[in-house]
């Protein structure tokens, strides 16, 4: 494979001078550095495809090219249009509110920043005995099969979990035995079936 030592020059450049400009405090140069990172991933995948080729037609002979490489381009260029017009968006509305795109410092990540190890321990350390051996979310919560509701016409569901009934809402009639079912067909059959 023949691969242009100038591409590989100009990607890396690109590269470096993104991540740079990507530290920045400024939206607008977050922006300018994720374009040039876009830009040097899609000379990436431009080196990666080795030397041009032709169309990959089935039944071509010869040299190919190959269209792994050309298919990602185009998603990285999808990608990274569909994220420059978030960053956008974003850029407009901190001039919008603040007449500035910096990004400042919450009061929040300054105190986290400015916490001491014994303070770090001291929250790494909030979880009783009890909740350390728990297999699960619900400590000291006895569980329980689920049971449905108003389905006393089947012997296999328990009906005696409380309810919470609205004062204005009509009572509902004791249930009594399940009604026969008047649609003739697969209901009959389903009837015949159950144990």
């Amino acid at each position: 494979m023949d691969v242009s030592l100038t591409l590989i020059a100009i990607m890396a450049v690109l590269f470096a001078c993104g991540v740079y400009a990507m530290m920045e405090r400024s939206l607008t140069r977050v922006l300018i550095g994720f374009l040039l990172l876009g830009n040097a991933t899609n000379l990436l995948l431009l080196i990666v495809m080795g030397v041009p080729g032709a169309a990959p037609f089935h039944g071509e002979t010869g040299a190919v090219s190959d269209p792994l490489p050309q298919a990602l381009t185009l998603t990285a260029i999808v990608i990274t249009f569909a994220v420059s017009a978030f960053l956008l968006a974003l850029i407009y509305r901190s001039w919008q509110l603040g007449q500035a795109d910096t990004v400042e410092d919450d009061p929040g990540d300054i105190a986290v920043r400015e916490r001491t190890d014994a303070e770090e321990e001291l929250f790494d350390d909030e979880s009783t005995p009890e909740e350390e051996g728990a297999t699960t979310d619900f400590v000291g919560v006895s569980t329980a099969p689920i049971t449905v509701l108003h389905m006393r016409d089947h012997p296999a569901i328990h009906d005696d979990a409380p309810v919470d009934r609205a004062t204005w809402a009509p009572e509902r009639p004791e249930p009594g035995p399940a009604p026969e079912p008047s649609v003739e067909g697969p209901l009959e059959r389903d009837e015949e079936e159950r144990p």
